[in-house]
């Protein structure tokens, strides 16, 4: 007689949960440490003023974690020293933003990038005015003019372009 194997509970559901990680279509899965440093990006840099200018910042984040100049996590590259608001891996967040917020932030760490963003790994306030020769401007949302650092003679938009919202609205 041959003897039978039972396979507990516990196994199953584990078994299940791998099965269900596979499917995730060969997407890198996200902690919720890097979501809660996304959402950090976005409520402190995108002034939450519109919905493509918390994905553009997002997609900037993303761009820098894709480059071997800055850190390789979403964590690591919000809590560069110097390179984001002051505070914004410590202060609090709260108020009636938070749903936008972790809707944006999910969106981008899913893959969804501002389709104008390009390769841009940089961005400041829209009023401010810098007098690099170096920056290409690619975008103006959500309160933030978004550039590319390139060589001098390949800088082809030096000023910000006029603001521009609407482009990745849900329906």
């Amino acid at each position: 007689m041959k003897a039978t194997r039972t396979i507990g509970p516990a196994l199953l559901m584990g078994a299940a949960l791998l099965m269900l990680a596979a499917c995730g279509g060969g997407r890198r899965s996200h902690t919720p440490g890097e979501l809660e440093c996304m959402e950090r990006a976005m409520y402190f840099e995108s002034i939450r003023s519109s919905r493509d200018g918390m994905i553009a910042v997002g997609s900037v984040v993303m761009n820098r974690v894709a480059s071997s100049d800055f850190p390789g996590s979403v964590c690591g590259v919000v809590g560069q020293k110097n390179q984001f608001a002051p505070g914004v891996m410590t202060r609090e967040m709260s108020g009636s933003s938070m749903l936008a917020v972790r809707e944006a932030a999910l969106s981008v760490l899913q893959g969804e990038r501002h389709p104008l963003i390009g390769n841009a790994q940089f961005f400041h306030a829209a009023t401010y005015r810098a007098s690099y020769n170096n920056m290409h401007y690619v975008l103006t949302t959500g309160g933030n003019a978004f550039y590319e650092k390139r060589r001098p003679e390949f800088v082809t938009r030096p000023n910000p372009p006029g603001a521009l919202e609407g482009i990745t609205a849900r329906l």
